[in-house]
């Protein structure tokens, strides 16, 4: 097993990634129908799960919910940066960051047909409207 591993033994002293893993099962009870995390210290290492909410063994694995943070580099490469002059409404990115900006404001979802402008306006495609400006 893992614990065993002679360091030495890899090169540059670390061991493969799969045996530097430290999984965290999810399990969602058949009994109370709540989620249980179980940390093991190895993907191979056995390991009894149990519900911590009412002790069932009547689990079902589940696929644990992760999410992804984009940088803020690549925010400013989709969407331009945040507007501080007039002058900057003229990058057609900028348009549609104020126009989503104003609809969640208001709490509604932005029509279809100007989802559609915005996307793109992003591309580089000035909506007809604003051509003239």
């Amino acid at each position: 097993m893992a614990d065993n591993i002679d360091l030495g033994e890899y090169r540059g002293g670390k061991p493969p990634l799969a045996e530097r893993i430290v999984p965290i099962y999810e399990f969602k009870c058949q009994d109370c129908d709540r989620l249980t995390s179980i940390f093991v210290r190895t993907p191979s290492a056995e390991y009894e799960a149990a519900c911590r909410h009412c002790g069932s063994h009547k689990l079902t694995r589940v696929i644990s919910g992760f999410s992804y943070h984009k940088s803020e580099q690549t925010i400013l490469q989709e969407y331009g940066a945040e507007p501080k002059r007039p002058e900057d409404y003229r990058d057609p990115r900028q348009i549609g960051r104020w126009v989503e900006r104003k609809f969640e404001e208001m709490g509604e979802d932005v029509p279809e047909r100007t989802r559609k402008m915005i996307d793109a306006a992003r591309e580089g495609e000035m909506p007809e409207p604003l051509k003239d400006l």
